[in-house]
């Protein structure tokens, strides 16, 4: 269990983690869970972790866990803080290695009785259109030239190649070009990393999911976002900036730890090494940073367009975004600059999101107009046998958590413990029941994602939900599961 955190219950769904645990801590800690998930966030250690990251220079308001909350690097998974803009520091490993991991939802206008007998043609369509594999390349190999545009335009550079529509942007989170990137700041190993890659799952918990709309929570929301008839099929992409991203965050990692000492930094835990935001290594990592968010963006771009190639292949029309509107494209393991009102006062601050979700509440200017009057779309992936989520932001997020919420179910196996669990090939008999296809690039990994190593993603949507940060508004079961 290692060291005892004395907890305190604030309400049915949040926890606080007092600053007498640890005497470096500058704020509280508060973790949001109910009673079963909590059990198994103690028994992870987690939360060592979010009292660790309240130790962060200039960390303001709270060191925030959410009820996906698992171990990490130096931050927890699903830990979010916020660090004040001039005064604080940005840690590389609190928004972690895969860079911009995100979710990206396509609606079509099929329902799950329409694809039935065509169900194993289209996993094999999606499974070709679709590159997976650890290290594998991806659709397009991009010339130095084209790897540096990218770097700069992200989903619009894809766009601009016919991977996509216009209306692609508005529906992605920063309309999918994070402002301030700077190739100038990214090593040449990551360049060569990263640029035979793009258009690729990768590997580990990265999927594409073929799903079905199985409940509506809340119909008039899931009309705006065009996901309200049961039975609708729907396609969920979740992948991040592969190796290029993974680089980007070691090299900073590395330039981070070597200079503590310089900045007067004493972290409590190396893995949370940082750099001061004002800082001429604090402003290169987030121009690295933004480069990899960029290059994500546009991963999932490609990856849509296979998406859409597939579908037209299997039912004989054409690959039109009207047929398969991209609903929302959100991401996590980023950090934004955005601004909150703390003990009374609006500030601009620093959002670590590790694993979590932005999460803004109806009538945020960031919000896609056509979104604004429900709120921004949530989209929270589960395991690949049970169930997956869409929920909307609500103003909670911006009273409680920086405008954030959970981004998924939370291991709650190690994925050495999982592969002891269940074999792959029990595990695909066990998918198989359950009217799950699988597809996988390697079948001896599939058993680290397994449905027991994750926690009931229902329990931790329910949680957010009550907690008022985000709102549920359908669940999907899934169809068909594409994994590296």
């Amino acid at each position: 269990m290692g060291e005892k955190i004395p907890l305190e219950r604030i309400d049915d769904t949040r926890w606080r983690i007092p600053q007498r645990f640890n005497e470096k801590m500058h704020v509280p800690g508060i973790v949001y869970a109910n009673d079963q998930l909590i059990e198994h966030i103690l028994n992870d250690n987690a939360l060592v972790q979010v009292a660790n990251v309240a130790t962060l220079p200039g960390i303001v308001g709270y060191s925030l866990g959410m009820p996906d909350i698992h171990w990490g690097y130096g931050f927890p998974v699903g830990g979010v803080a916020a660090t004040d803009a001039q005064e604080g520091a940005v840690s590389p490993g609190g928004i972690g290695f895969d860079i911009n991991c995100g979710v990206r939802l396509l609606a079509t206008d099929l329902l799950r009785d329409q694809i039935k007998g065509q169900v194993d043609r289209l996993a094999d369509e999606l499974f070709t259109n679709l590159p997976s594999g650890v290290g594998g390349a991806g659709m397009r190999k991009r010339t130095p030239e084209e790897m540096q545009e990218g770097m700069l335009r992200g989903c619009s550079w894809a766009i601009g190649r016919g991977y996509g529509v216009p209306e692609d942007l508005d529906v992605t989170e920063e309309n999918g070009c994070l402002a301030g990137a700077n190739p100038d700041a990214v090593s040449q190993k990551a360049l060569v990393r990263g640029i035979n890659q793009l258009g690729s799952l990768g590997s580990g918990n990265h999927f594409c999911e073929v799903q079905y709309v199985e409940h509506i929570y809340d119909k008039e929301a899931a009309k705006v976002l065009g996901i309200n008839q049961k039975g609708q099929v729907v396609t969920t992409i979740h992948c991040g900036s592969r190796g290029f991203g993974h680089q980007i965050a070691q090299d900073f990692i590395e330039l981070a730890e070597s200079k503590q000492s310089e900045y007067g930094f004493t972290p409590i835990d190396r893995q949370l090494a940082s750099m001061p935001l004002q800082s001429k290594d604090g402003k290169d990592y987030l121009a690295a940073m933004a480069c990899a968010a960029n290059f994500a963006w546009a991963n999932r771009q490609l990856l849509m367009y296979g998406v859409r190639q597939a579908f037209s292949t299997v039912f004989g029309r054409k690959a039109r975004s009207k047929d398969q509107p991209m609903v929302y494209d959100v991401c996590h393991n980023i950090a934004k600059m955005e601004e909150y009102e703390i003990d009374g006062q609006m500030r601009q601050v620093c959002v670590h999101r590790k694993g979590a979700t932005r999460a803004f509440p109806p009538g945020h200017l960031a919000i896609p107009e056509k979104y604004r009057a429900v709120g921004q779309p949530v989209l929270i992936p589960g395991d690949m046998g049970r169930y997956s989520f869409v929920l909307v932001g609500a103003q909670g997020s911006m009273e409680q958590s920086f405008g954030s919420c959970c981004h998924g179910a939370g291991r709650r196996l190690s994925r050495t413990t999982a592969k002891k669990t269940m074999d792959s090939k029990d595990l695909l008999k066990y998918l198989d029941r359950q009217g799950v296809t699988v597809r996988v690039h390697s079948k001896n990994l599939l058993a680290e994602e397994a449905p027991a190593a994750y926690k009931d993603a229902q329990q931790i949507v329910n949680v957010v939900h009550n907690a008022g940060l985000a709102s549920l508004v359908v669940r999907l079961k899934p169809l068909i599961v594409v994994k590296g």
